[in-house]
């Protein structure tokens, strides 16, 4: 009621708290590094309760997730905020447009533990190498520094030969999960170990999973992602090159990569988002929304969803990316031979239809006032 003198809950004094002391008087930008425990504070006080999806998602389906990288380039996209959906496919987006902070909002509390699982990756490796050697469980192969210059085709050719050493890989980066700024549950240690022996176990062969549902053996695997290429042909992924690499491990050092709970159509984690990017100036380049809004067409949830897009501060140049499943019905930016499809839209163009006529129905929203790529 106006004019009330209600107490506002203490969890948006929390918040209230946890804002006055990372921001800054106005025009201030994004901090340049957030602290551990700065860290954890935003993880927590954006989320939401946790949801359910009805598949691991450990890695993505999406084929052609590296063919919006064309467009994002073709569109001079760079910094600002990054905003995006699942896992690691987030990372090569944050290395083509280099934001100055991102935001994985995720409505699994999984996929946030799945983030500092890669987390920890980062932080206990110099290079690629280590990385993937970390991540599956091998032994770094003998050539050191001299790995930093070779393909992704070699360093696959690399991790292939190397012998395991799956209980040390295992030991490092537990010990470094348990100093990564978010307080977990014992319960959330042995989910994130547990993922980390799927992906020791299945190698560069592992596949995203469906539950309940026959198994899809037309998902790529995760070694066909790392050499998947954008639409010039250009191998893409943020593990294609040493710099790729180095952009994402230095926004996850300086832990400005932030895993948040939290539901498209909610009531919290978009709108808590916003708020700190409208203290800080700060404009959101890149929002990847997957193919959730599938989802929320499905369960009458779009303007709830649109409402929140509504309050992020944008520039003229920020573009929602999303991927659509063609299943019976064909998308005029189809590339042959791909599963998936990867939209381009600007957020003025997605926001612009609810003055409109609106969208009729999922189909409309992924093929109206979309950037073509050139």
């Amino acid at each position: 009621m106006e004019g009330s003198l209600k107490k506002p809950p203490v969890r948006w004094l929390r918040f209230a708290s946890l804002l006055l002391a990372v921001s800054a008087p106005a025009g201030a930008q994004l901090p340049a590094s957030l602290s551990d425990s700065s860290f954890g504070e935003f993880s927590a006080q954006f989320s939401e309760p946790g949801g359910f999806f009805d598949t691991d998602n450990l890695i993505s389906n999406e084929d052609s997730y590296l063919h919006a990288i064309t467009i994002l380039e073709q569109l001079g996209i760079r910094g600002g905020a990054y905003l995006g959906v699942g896992p690691d496919q987030n990372f090569s987006y944050i290395a083509a447009i280099r934001p100055e902070s991102a935001f994985i909002v995720d409505n699994r509390r999984d996929n946030l533990l799945e983030q500092l699982l890669y987390k920890a990756v980062f932080a206990l490796s110099r290079n690629r190498i280590e990385f993937l050697c970390l991540l599956f469980g091998k032994a770094p192969p003998p050539g050191g520094d001299a790995w930093s210059t070779k393909e992704i085709t070699d360093l696959l050719r690399g991790i292939d030969a190397a012998p395991q050493d799956s209980a040390a890989a295992l030991a490092r980066v537990g010990r470094r999960v348990a100093r990564l700024g978010i307080p977990l549950r014992p319960a959330d240690r042995i989910t994130i170990a547990g993922f980390h022996r799927i992906f020791i176990s299945r190698g560069p062969a592992l596949r995203m999973t469906t539950f309940d549902r026959p198994e899809r053996t037309d998902y790529p695997d995760y070694r066909r992602l790392l050499l998947e290429t954008d639409r010039s042909g250009r191998r893409a992924n943020y593990l294609a090159t040493e710099a790729g690499f180095r952009i994402v491990k230095d926004l996850e050092d300086r832990n400005l990569v932030i895993p948040v709970v939290g539901d498209f159509a909610g009531q919290k984690a978009l709108a808590l988002i916003a708020q700190y990017l409208r203290a800080h100036d700060a404009v959101t380049s890149v929002f990847y929304t997957s193919n959730v809004e599938q989802y929320l067409v499905q369960d009458g949830l779009m303007g709830r969803f649109r409402r929140n897009v509504e309050q992020l501060p944008r520039g003229a140049n920020g573009v929602i990316v999303r991927s659509y499943f063609p299943y019976g019905r064909p998308h005029p930016q189809r590339v042959s031979g791909y599963l998936s499809v990867q939209l381009v839209q600007r957020l003025d163009r997605f926001l612009a239809a609810r003055d409109s006529a609106g969208h009729q129905g999922y189909y409309d929203l992924v093929s109206r006032d979309l950037v073509e790529p050139k």
